[in-house]
């Protein structure tokens, strides 16, 4: 299972990413980031909703290995990068 540090490095990165990135004209918040990050990283399912919009399917970060959750991880800061995120956690 994932670690603690990989834990606290995650959402300190959903965080940056959230307080700085506009996606689609709307500020997610650091869940919602988590939710969009996991779906990219693990090519989840969409379906459509009962009243309208869409739902992810998917997997959950507390079941995610460390080598999963070191993939979510450069994810976010991969895709934080192109968007100009300054990582607070990077530079502890």
């Amino acid at each position: 299972m994932r670690s603690l540090e990989q834990n606290r490095l995650m959402w300190a990165n959903l965080e940056d990413i959230a307080q700085q990135v506009v996606w689609y004209g709307q500020k997610l918040p650091k869940e919602e980031w988590k939710d969009v990050l996991t779906a990219a990283l693990k090519k989840q399912k969409i379906v459509p909703g009962i009243e309208g919009g869409f739902v992810v399917i998917g997997a959950r970060t507390s079941k995610m290995s460390v080598a999963e959750m070191n993939e979510l991880i450069e994810l976010a800061t991969m895709f934080g990068a192109q968007q100009g995120v300054k990582f607070r956690a990077l530079k502890e």
